[in-house]
């Protein structure tokens, strides 16, 4: 069985697990709050390691991820278990499970999942997704390791909750984030996702800093995040951590999990679409289809539609070599 990397052994006999901000301390048999990650006899360990509930070849933006290597394939990865609460979660039947009540796993050595991902052709690589992957670390950093060994491409849709020292050496395997940034104050994140969101931001600033690709999602949920001069505050941040090129997913809400407020009004998703236009230069929206806005990659210089995108099919009409606009060069996609 697998150790866990990051806890340190207390006086008093208890262990406090050091991989996410909420650094628990555990007595004998005792999980931390993702449910996965439990004291025994003095020894921290994750139950979920080689254990999958889902994995499939997916396109790239499904993740999302826009603005690398459009229009490719993936293979993605997940687990059980997460160290949020968030009480619309989508993915709550894996996200939320406990270790030992939860069944729906196949097992998979990194190896085996490294000679899956070389079965097909036009797979770039792995993407650690569909539950939280930070609560499966050693595993995801072991297929990591062994992806970059084998050239292929990684890539980690995460909430961004997780202490700096894991991250930092998982971020020399990791080629690509998805961050959901899921709002823009301290009572949110404690109301709802039951964590914090500094956390969050400084994980963002930081693989923004060791330049790996970096997108952002924002999940809109009426009256609880949709406050407009929050969200441009939010903005604001992102342009001045991370820069105008940072691609920003505007996703809309659906009832799920423990919350029942209505869905997102398309025009909401349209109002806050505008404001961050004029900070960003690439939002997209997520989970509703808009036309005219929101779908297309266009060059921010000359307009020149660059990548068209209808569901997950992707052309890329205006991509010139290098990843550059065919018409005026301007550097559009560092990945492709």
């Amino acid at each position: 069985m697998t150790q866990s990397q990051f806890f340190k052994t207390n006086e008093d006999g208890t262990l406090s697990c050091l991989l996410c901000p909420h650094e628990c301390t555990l007595h004998n048999d005792q999980r931390g709050n993702c449910g996965v990650r439990i004291n025994r006899n003095g020894d921290l360990y994750p139950d979920n390691y080689g254990k999958v509930s889902a994995l499939h070849f997916d396109p790239i933006e499904k993740k999302p991820l826009y603005h690398f290597f459009p229009g490719s394939q993936i293979l993605s990865v997940g687990t059980f278990g997460c160290n949020l609460r968030c009480r619309f979660c989508q993915n709550y039947e894996i996200s939320q499970a406990k270790a030992e009540s939860f069944h729906r796993v196949s097992q998979y050595l990194p190896d085996e999942l490294i000679q899956m991902a070389k079965s097909r052709r036009d797979n770039i690589g792995i993407s650690f997704t569909y539950n939280e992957p930070t609560v499966w670390y050693e595993y995801m950093y072991d297929i990591a390791r062994l992806s970059k060994q084998n050239n292929f491409y990684t890539a980690m849709v995460t909430n961004g909750f997780i202490n700096k020292a894991p991250l930092e050496k998982l971020l020399p395997y990791m080629d690509a984030f998805n961050v959901d940034l899921k709002a823009f104050t301290e009572d949110f994140y404690r109301k709802y996702t039951s964590s914090r969101l500094d956390p969050v931001l400084e994980s963002i600033a930081r693989i923004r800093k060791a330049g790996k690709h970096l997108e952002i999602t924002n999940l809109i949920i009426p009256g609880l995040n949709d406050d407009k001069k929050i969200f441009e505050k939010m903005i604001r941040w992102i342009l001045n951590q991370t820069g105008k090129d940072t691609v920003l997913h505007l996703s809309r809400y659906f009832p799920m999990y423990k919350m029942t407020i209505r869905s997102t009004p398309v025009d909401t998703l349209e109002k806050l679409y505008h404001i961050a236009r004029k900070y960003l230069n690439y939002v997209f929206f997520g989970n509703v289809g808009i036309d005219g806005m929101g779908k297309n990659t266009l060059c921010p210089d000359c307009g020149n539609i660059i990548i068209i995108r209808e569901g997950y099919h992707t052309s890329k009409p205006g991509l010139g070599a290098g990843g550059t606009c065919s018409r005026c060069q301007k550097k559009i996609i560092h990945f492709c």
